[in-house]
């Protein structure tokens, strides 16, 4: 169970806003969400993952409520430094940065990075001599919604190869990270990769090399269509495998996080409108229901139908009908559920409002910037009292 939107407040906030498509964030849902997330792993530093969302007012209010901030870019550090964090809050996550931007981020005071390579290993101790560094480590995505590739991580071996060079390089050898997948269903998909970290742990012991931080990633998922388990459940999950494997000696690493999805999801609507509904054929088959905001508008982990929002008419008791969703645009990827059973107003027409539930994270920031001549979605915030009120804040 998360936290949701207050849809009566949000539809106020969207009422003065216009033309549709345009996401509202509660800056209040995602602020409790973060403090969620933070009391069910207590004692665990949580690094907000920027990319979900970098709204400037959802940056604000988590630096208020004591987050940190996972970065992967010198225009994200630029808006969690402008937010009002500190720079040691800051950890430089992606593990594929060009050279000029590690020596920005360290000259901002950036002193914690994530790499996977030889090469960007090189990059970081010519850039940001004697910085901490965290080696990812490759893991499963089994049981993810959005699973992740090979693209990020690498074997054990090699990190422990590549931690060994670290020490020799100046830098620090501060642990390891690994990420198991956006919206991880499996609470237990984590203590493979914590069982990994440990042998990794120990093997570098031996050679006097004291990791001391294990980077458990996101991957917390939020309720869609379908509900999912509560996050004290993953974070008593992992707090069991970090037990099993490490122990509560000297050599237990301290654990740290960064959920994105889970705090900025529930606090999100798109609204958007129906521009048609159309048959494509005189038989009895679903209708086909257009948005004008679709894969390439901000709803683009709608692809394989792998998330799958609620999509709300304001017509709880209509009588509906299947449909299949698609988005505006002349691409003919530009569908959205054709699999995946919704069923919507008969009687829905062009010109509707409907508003699709749980948008907060990886939507605006995957929105296209002028594909087909739609604009980029707009975000609007409420729900913040940062020193501007509560009205809502465009941009």
């Amino acid at each position: 169970m998360t936290v949701t939107a207050d849809k009566a407040a949000l539809w106020t906030a969207a009422d003065a806003v216009g033309q549709t498509p345009y996401l509202v964030i509660d800056v209040a849902v995602a602020t409790a969400q973060y403090r969620r997330i933070a009391s069910a792993f207590a004692g665990t530093p949580v690094y907000y993952a920027v990319k979900a969302n970098p709204e400037p007012a959802l940056l604000r209010a988590l630096v208020a409520a004591g987050s940190r901030f996972d970065v992967a870019s010198r225009s994200e550090i630029d808006l969690c430094l402008a937010a009002g964090a500190a720079p040691a809050a800051l950890s430089y996550g992606n593990t594929i940065k060009k050279a000029n931007d590690i020596a920005y981020a360290y000259a901002r005071g950036v002193r914690l990075f994530a790499f996977d390579s030889s090469a960007e290993l090189d990059k970081i101790a010519e850039y940001a001599p004697g910085a901490s560094v965290l080696c990812r480590v490759l893991a499963s995505s089994k049981g993810a919604r959005w699973p992740l590739s090979r693209k990020f991580g690498c074997v054990p071996e090699m990190a422990a190869d590549l931690m060994r060079r670290a020490a020799l390089s100046g830098l620090d050898p501060a642990g390891l990270c690994f990420h198991v997948g956006s919206q991880q269903l499996d609470p237990a998909r984590w203590a493979p990769s914590i069982a990994t970290a440990a042998e990794i742990f120990a093997r570098l012991r031996a050679d006097g090399i004291a990791l001391r931080i294990l980077n458990a990633g996101g991957g917390f998922p939020v309720d869609y269509l379908t509900g999912v388990a509560p996050i004290e459940r993953y974070a008593a999950a992992i707090g069991a495998a970090v037990d099993r494997h490490f122990g509560a000696g000297p050599g237990r690493p301290a654990v740290m996080i960064e959920p994105g999805r889970y705090v900025a999801a529930p606090a999100g609507v798109l609204h958007t409108e129906v521009v048609l509904v159309a048959q494509k054929s005189y038989g009895d088959e679903p209708r086909w229901v257009y948005l004008d905001a679709g894969r390439f508008g901000g709803l683009a982990e709608t692809e394989d139908e792998a998330i799958r929002y609620r999509i709300d008419t304001g017509r709880d008791h209509a009588e509906a009908g299947p449909a299949i969703v698609a988005g505006p645009t002349c691409d003919s990827v530009d569908v959205l559920y054709q699999r995946t059973p919704y069923h919507l107003p008969l009687d829905l027409r062009a010109g509707d409002v409907v508003r699709v539930l749980g948008t907060g994270a990886y939507t605006a920031t995957y929105s296209s910037v002028g594909f087909n001549g739609f604009p980029p979605l707009r975000t609007v915030c409420t729900g913040y009292s940062g020193g501007s009120g509560s009205d809502p804040v465009s941009s």
